[in-house]
């Protein structure tokens, strides 16, 4: 179930502390993606008659790279600091990447599908509350929220659900998304 919008804080420049934080927990996912993806590659990439997941993981981590481009140019453009978290969601992302992909193609796959499902939301909540004051803004998160669909998709097409242990590795994966947005957001 999705949460509402967080409404605009009251104050001068409590609108521009809320983009920041939208902006830096954003950055931090994209980020933390990129790294999931590197760490299943490091570890399927080469691996006998694996050939179609590391060509399908390479292609996903290019279109979280093209996200994670983009933020760091609208970071640059806005003055907004990224999280300081960073090399701890680099190290996590890629620790989870290599561990999941370690239990197995459908466990990487079960990893995506859940990532993807709590980023979709948590894009969905951010977009409903900037489409009327940063429409351009809302429009690119639409874009890159739809990648984050489709990736999701094809991870539950390649049998992510058939993993094992799926609905508690999908929980911890989400409580854990969860808790770094929650964190990022702050810090």
């Amino acid at each position: 179930m999705s949460e509402r919008p967080i409404p605009p804080r009251p104050g001068l420049g409590a609108g521009r502390a809320r983009l920041a934080e939208m902006l830096r927990v954003d950055h931090a996912g994209e980020l933390a993606a990129v790294h999931i993806y590197r760490g299943q590659r490091a570890v399927l990439n080469g691996a006998r008659g694996k050939d179609r997941i590391a060509f399908q993981l390479q292609e996903m981590e290019s279109h979280e790279a093209v996200h994670l481009k983009r933020f760091d140019d609208i970071l640059n453009e806005r003055k907004v600091r990224p999280t300081l978290m960073a090399p701890v969601w680099r190290l996590a992302g890629f620790a989870l990447g290599a561990g999941t992909a370690l239990m197995g193609e459908k466990a990487a796959h079960a990893c995506t599908e859940a990532v993807e499902t709590v980023i979709e939301d948590h894009y969905a909540r951010q977009i409903e509350e900037l489409s009327a004051r940063e429409p351009d803004l809302a429009a690119e998160l639409s874009a890159f929220r739809d990648d984050e669909l489709a990736h999701r998709d094809q991870a539950v097409q390649e049998g992510a659900k058939d993993a094992p242990g799926y609905p508690v590795l999908a929980a911890v994966i989400r409580a854990g998304c969860r808790a770094a947005i929650a964190v990022s957001e702050k810090i």
